[in-house]
């Protein structure tokens, strides 16, 4: 995405919809400072707590003689987090602007914490990685920006951050820029549509760059950061138009007869209320109407049609109904169907399959090995699983697959896993959210891994690295 482009965008993009970003990045880049500025700056923090962050950093000599506050303190929440400077786990804050509606998710920057970067990016539209202009790209940078492509977040803004320690030196930004764009490429990322990537001077302890455009990098001439968010569309409004309706069953609704005076309350027909059958959960892709024909898709049946007769929502019938609402689907025939059954787009799911093939971003101190029982949860099933083999890990350095049978805390790497129940699985490159699972701990139920659906090795895919 080049900046005129985006630029001219901007004169005419007025999105309303919400839209949900993280930031990411190394130790000390000032990613909760960013936040902090972006809260402040556009108008998003109430004035007792304003006052609360100004005190502690005055009580802490923030600022020397000039004062100023800590913008930090207002996304690191934790005691810890405050005490030793750093931040630990994701923090989500809520703001708007006359524009958009936002949730926005502070990650960490630890190692040790990447797999809280993962839990943050993973329901992402866009994020926000920062680089220290006196470092540049560093090997973090590049585990994050191997995750980002993983998860194929739809909007990649990289923030030079701290130009003002290099004296808003164009140099610098563009030695910087050019070397992101390099592991880029090497991973695909701001090509064949994984990604949108966007490179941003900024200094989140002055502001510049951040809500406003600054005078001090004249040399600059794409838009803030805050104004590059409030344009982005939404991975929801993208895929809406792309994808198939996909409705993991979450609940069957099923009342009986010892509801029918509520049902008399409400002034409705009792008998229709006794006969009402509904299958409640959250639409993940695309959309339905009533009149759709979909498929009831349930391990050791085959694909079943029928018709959409209805669409409730808080007491209201729908005539249609699409990704991420949350409603209660009626069918015309009375089929079999429990909690983790799919209900789908006629004629658009694979066979079920009991052989996945999967990309793990490995998230416990408890190594992954060949031949561990495991539990994965697909939709609103689980499972249990079996690793048959684990096939390569990823090489920071080269971008390469490096042979191994093992994966540790923060690898990323492929697996084979065999399933005791056949599941709907689909290529997570063409299904964001029907292509995505955990790994979970039969033990003590720990999430141990991310995982995305590959496809079959024999199938035909893109031969890069991707998660």
């Amino acid at each position: 995405m080049s900046t005129d482009t985006l630029a001219a965008g901007l004169e005419t993009a007025l999105p309303t919809t919400l839209f949900r970003f993280a930031t990411a990045g190394s130790v000390d880049d000032g990613k909760s400072t960013l936040v902090g500025r972006l809260l402040h700056d556009s108008k998003a923090i109430l004035a007792d707590t304003l006052d609360a962050v100004a005190r502690t950093s005055a009580d802490r000599g923030f600022g020397g003689e000039k004062g100023g506050i800590d913008l930090a303190l207002l996304t690191d929440g934790l005691r810890a987090e405050r005490e030793q400077g750093i931040t630990i786990d994701v923090a989500y804050r809520y703001f708007a602007t006359d524009r958009r509606s936002f949730i926005l998710a502070d990650c960490p920057g630890h190692v040790q914490y990447t797999k809280n970067t993962v839990t943050g990016a993973s329901t992402a539209d866009a994020v926000v990685v920062l680089i220290d202009a006196r470092k540049g790209v560093l090997e973090q940078t590049r585990r994050h920006l191997s995750v980002l492509q993983l998860l194929r977040v739809a909007h990649v803004i990289v923030a030079v951050n701290k130009i003002d320690l290099v004296d808003f030196s164009e140099q610098v930004f563009r030695d910087i820029e050019a070397d992101v764009q390099k592991v880029a490429r090497e991973l695909g990322l701001g090509s064949d549509g994984v990604a949108d990537l966007l490179v941003v001077p900024v200094s989140a302890l002055d502001g510049d760059n951040v809500v406003d455009r600054s005078e001090r990098t004249p040399w600059y001439t794409g838009p803030a950061l805050l104004e590059v968010l409030e344009t982005l569309p939404a991975a929801d409004e993208l895929e809406a138009e792309l994808e198939s309706f996909r409705f993991p069953v979450q609940l069957v609704i099923r009342p009986q007869g010892a509801l029918a005076p509520d049902a008399v309350a409400a002034g409705l027909d009792v008998e229709a209320y006794r006969d009402y059958r509904a299958y409640a959960g959250q639409i993940t892709e695309g959309s339905v109407k009533v009149g759709d024909e979909v498929s009831v898709i349930s391990p050791g049946h085959e694909p079943r049609i029928t018709t959409v007769i209805g669409i409730d929502f808080a007491g209201q019938s729908l005539q249609e109904a699409a990704a991420p609402q949350s409603v209660a689907v009626r069918l015309a025939d009375e089929i079999d169907i429990a909690r983790g059954d799919t209900i789908a787009a006629a004629g658009t799911v694979r066979e079920s399959s009991a052989d996945l093939y999967a990309s793990l971003a490995w998230l416990s101190p408890k190594p992954l090995r060949e031949g561990q029982k495991v539990l994965v949860k697909h939709g609103t099933r689980t499972v249990q699983a079996l690793v048959r083999n684990v096939t390569g890990k990823l090489d920071l350095a080269t971008f390469g697959v490096e042979p191994t049978s093992t994966l540790e805390l923060n690898d990323i790497g492929h697996a084979q896993l065999r399933l005791a129940a056949a599941l709907p699985l689909e290529n997570y490159l063409h299904h964001r959210r029907t292509g995505a699972f955990l790994v979970i701990d039969p033990i003590d139920g720990n999430t141990l891994a991310a995982g995305l659906v590959k496809d079959h090795p024999g199938d035909h895919e893109d031969e890069r690295y991707v998660i």
